[in-house]
C-alpha cells in the first residue's frame, strides 16, 4: 500500500477575479501542511501559486518550488521555499515536478495550468503512470474541461475511459477543498508502492 507524501499542485500565477479561488488555494496549503504532505509547485510567490505555497510554509509544511530560469523574475519566485529547483527549461521543470509528486491537483488557473493537467492526463492515457490526478472544480471553474473529457469519452476518442470503470484514467474531480486530500489519500492507498515510480520512458519526455 502506498502513502501520499507529496502533491504537485498546478494553479495560476495570477489570483484571478474570484476570491474563492484564492481562498481555496490557501486552504489546500494549510491542510497539506497539517497532513504532513509536501507541496511540489511552480515556484512563484504570486497568484494562486503564492497563496498555496505561503499557506504551506506558514503552517510548518514543506514547499518545493520548481521554476525555469527564464521565469525566475517574471513570476517573482518565492525564495522562502523549503527547496528551490531552477531548471534549464519548461520540459525539465515538468519532468522534475512529475518525479517529485505522488499525485496531482489542478486548481483554477490559465493556459499553463490547463496545459499541465492535460499533459499529465495524456501521460496516464499512454500508460506512463498511474498516479492520481484530481481536478479541483472550485466554484465550477473546470466544468467546461470536465464536459470536454466526457465528450471525448462518449465519442470514442479515449482508449481508456474517463471515469467509472476498471480501465478508467486515474482522474477524478471534486468541488470543495475539504475533499481533495482524503480523495487522493484513498486513491494512493489503493496503489502498490511501485505505482509511484515513473515509467522509464516518462523520464525522457
Amino acid at each position: 500500500m502506498a502513502i501520499l507524501k507529496s502533491i504537485c499542485v498546478y494553479c495560476g500565477a495570477n489570483s484571478g477575479n474570484n476570491t474563492r479561488h484564492r481562498e481555496a488555494a490557501a486552504q489546500l496549503g494549510r491542510e497539506m501542511a497539517v497532513a504532513g504532505i509536501e507541496l511540489v509547485y511552480g515556484g512563484a510567490s504570486i497568484g494562486l501559486m503564492g497563496a498555496v505555497a505561503n499557506a504551506v510554509l506558514e503552517n510548518g509544511g514543506v514547499a518545493i518550488g520548481v521554476i525555469p530560469q527564464f521565469l525566475k523574475d517574471r513570476e517573482v519566485m518565492l525564495t522562502e521555499v523549503s527547496e528551490l529547483i531552477v531548471t534549464a527549461d519548461m520540459h525539465e521543470r515538468k519532468r522534475i515536478m512529475f518525479e517529485r509528486a505522488d499525485a496531482f491537483v489542478a486548481l483554477p488557473g490559465g493556459i499553463g495550468t490547463l496545459e499541465e493537467v492535460v499533459e499529465i492526463t495524456t501521460w496516464a492515457q499512454l500508460d506512463q503512470h498511474t498516479k492520481p490526478i484530481l481536478i479541483a472544480n472550485i466554484d465550477g471553474f473546470w466544468d467546461p474541461l470536465v464536459a470536454q473529457f466526457e465528450r471525448m469519452d462518449d465519442d470514442g476518442f479515449l482508449h481508456k475511459r474517463f471515469l467509472n470503470d476498471d480501465r478508467a484514467l486515474p482522474i477524478t474531480y471534486c468541488a470543495t477543498c475539504e475533499e481533495i486530500i482524503p480523495t487522493l489519500q484513498k486513491a494512493v492507498a489503493d496503489l502498490p508502492e511501485t505505482a509511484l515510480e515513473p515509467a522509464p520512458t516518462a523520464r525522457m519526455m
